[in-house]
């Protein structure tokens, strides 16, 4: 079966992967040299992603939210580590994947059950939301490689939603947050789908 990965545009988590390459390399280098290892780092950047949740399930936003943009560029020098080692593998990609959920889902599951605590019903809600699109996001581009076909697309990749999330919990405006990741990452999960339906039309001509 035919892909279209040389027409995939290229997504934000790329650019900052390339642009960030003289940050993150030596960065990576360093976390080596003192003895982490990629694991390591995988494990370091979800606990302290579930620490953020923490204080987010607390009220503590500003808190909560310096963490989680502390933690996210940490938690992302996991495949660089194993790139620079030279012993990248598929089971290390996949459960620092795996590893991004659970945090994520943690970060949206500790504003969830404060905005539950405080009778905030469309504060639940949209955290509700914003995690099953988080979810949709990569189930979609997860099913439709396992089938050959490409969805490396959309307004609002893990990235985006990070750079989104974080900034905007630190200023203390988490509704604003929730607001944006509810609608642009189901709307981001339909990009997906529509792009695999694109691609296996035109296998049918």
């Amino acid at each position: 079966m035919e892909t279209n990965s040389a027409r995939t545009p290229i997504t934000l988590t790329d650019r900052l992967r390339a642009w960030f390459k003289w940050v993150i390399d030596p960065l990576g280098k360093f976390f080596l040299s003192i003895g982490m290892t990629p694991n390591m780092m995988t494990g370091l950047g979800m606990l302290g992603n579930f620490v953020g949740a923490y204080f987010l399930s607390q009220g503590k936003m500003v808190i909560g939210g310096w963490i989680v943009l502390v933690m996210t560029p940490i938690d992302g020098l996991d495949g660089t580590m194993a790139r620079l080692r030279g012993d990248p593998s598929d089971f290390g990609a996949f459960v620092d994947s795996v590893s991004d959920r659970y945090a994520e889902l943690a970060i949206l599951g500790g504003l969830m059950y404060h905005f539950a605590g405080q009778g905030n019903a469309l504060g639940s809600v949209l955290a509700f939301a914003a995690a099953a699109g988080s979810v949709l996001v990569s189930y979609v581009r997860a099913r439709a490689e396992s089938l050959s076909y490409e969805a490396k697309v959309g307004i609002l990749t893990r990235a985006e939603r990070y750079l989104v999330l974080a900034p905007l919990l630190v200023f203390n405006k988490p509704m604003i947050a929730l607001w944006i990741l509810a609608i642009l990452a189901n709307f981001t999960a339909l990009q997906r789908i529509w792009f695999v339906r694109k691609q296996a039309h035109a296998q049918m001509k």
